[in-house]
């Protein structure tokens, strides 16, 4: 049974999301795995697999941007981690068992 109150980890995930060259927003390469910023208190990540494959300047933009109210960072940030899920699909690091 999956406790719904504790976010999911998976360091594969993390790897796969790692793994991919380009960030999903600005294409520019080299990524890391920014977590959702919903959801979860001061210092705690929401579940590994909310994360999106973004550049370190897309990923500074988004936590801490001042050209974005915070409603079109979330936004853009769940954009990110749809196209982070559809490229992980599309070479095969997921899918269905």
């Amino acid at each position: 049974m999956i406790d719904k109150h504790q976010p999911f980890r998976s360091e594969p995930w993390l790897r796969a999301v790692r793994s991919l060259e380009y960030c999903v927003i600005c294409g520019a390469y080299g990524v890391e795995a920014a977590h959702r910023n919903r959801g979860k208190g001061a210092s705690m990540k929401t579940s590994d697999c909310l994360t999106a494959a973004l550049c370190r300047e897309c990923h500074t933009n988004i936590d801490q941007g001042k050209t974005m109210t915070r409603e079109e960072r979330r936004t853009l940030l769940d954009h990110a981690i749809i196209l982070t899920v559809e490229k992980l699909a599309q070479i095969g690091a997921v899918g269905v068992l």
